[in-house]
């Protein structure tokens, strides 16, 4: 713990890219630096729209964009460093990356910009460990006295209640080799429209493309609402506002988790104990032969479960 007599009131930068998944299974590490440090300052640099979600669930100070043009030379060796953001580094004390950096290229950069304390974090898990993400992102804070810190993402937003008994779904990921088949996910909806009261919230991205206009077309428009290319933290307040949600492995599916959904997650081949989501509310559902071979009525049952009575 931070010793309460003498707090550090220093700047802090976590610098984290990556997927949405990959930066909300990176959050209980930022949320350890918050508690540790509440006098601090801290700061995400990452991609805005994702890196936003921190700063609105008050885990972060500011989120700046890593895709400036000018930090190109940080990734060159001995490469030309953009005068304003050597002063940007250097206004930091500690500074967290969990860049691919296997050369210490970028790391060899930032010290020649300040004397902040550097901790290289990994980029990815190793899979061959067998141990989930969210421990591994934790892991180098050890360095920072940072022990036995809570593993579980947790985004509060202050999201007003709903009384709207909405389900929510995300019928999509990133990759079509994750996703249940389209035509299963219409029965699925076909049955809940036709043996429950539930309000339906269809969430989808530019990776969707044409399946949440399919599937939202056999449904009645007054149990309906879209949530598409929304802003994540838009988005997490629509879904902190939902009795479940169903969804497969997905950075939607994590953001879900994150704001406390009881949540059913339809699952791959991916690892599964190194990427779903950590929650005790979130339910993995898989077939020994595949994703696309679950059942319709083994999905509604287990569903059924989470759902209020």
């Amino acid at each position: 713990m931070a010793d309460p007599s003498n707090p550090f009131r220093g700047n802090i930068l976590v610098i984290r890219g990556g997927a949405i998944g990959d930066f909300i299974l990176t959050l209980p590490a930022v949320s350890a630096l918050r508690r540790q440090f509440p006098e601090a300052r801290l700061e995400i640099l990452g991609y805005p729209h994702i890196a936003q979600l921190a700063v609105a669930g008050g885990l972060a100070d500011r989120a700046q964009s890593i895709e400036a043009r000018a930090l190109a030379g940080f990734f060159a060796r001995g490469g030309e460093l953009d005068a304003d953001l050597v002063g940007y580094f250097s206004g930091f004390d500690i500074i967290v990356s969990y860049l691919y950096d296997p050369d210490t290229i970028f790391q060899t950069n930032i010290g020649r910009c300040t004397h902040a304390q550097f901790i290289a974090a990994p980029h990815r898990p190793d899979e061959a460990a067998g141990i989930h993400a969210t421990k591994v992102y934790l892991k180098p804070l050890e360095r920072l006295a940072i022990f036995d810190a809570d593993p579980v993402p947790r985004l509060s937003l202050n999201a007003q209640p709903s009384t709207l008994n909405r389900l929510a779904l995300h019928p999509g990921s990133g990759g079509e080799h994750k996703n249940w088949p389209e035509a299963k996910w219409a029965r699925l909806l076909e049955h809940l429209v036709s043996s429950t009261s539930l309000n339906l919230l269809l969430v989808g991205g530019e990776a969707e493309g044409d399946r949440l206009e399919h599937l939202a077309a056999a449904l009645p428009p007054a149990r309906l609402k879209m949530a598409r290319n929304l802003p994540l933290a838009e988005l997490a307040c629509l879904l902190d506002g939902c009795v479940a949600f169903i969804g497969h492995d997905s950075g939607i599916s994590h953001l879900a988790a994150a704001v406390g959904l009881p949540g059913l997650i339809l699952w791959g081949d991916t690892a599964e104990e190194i990427w779903r989501p950590p929650n005790e509310r979130v339910v993995v559902l898989r077939h020994p032969h595949g994703l696309a071979c679950l059942p319709v009525k083994e999905v509604a049952r287990e569903l059924s479960k989470l759902l209020p009575v």
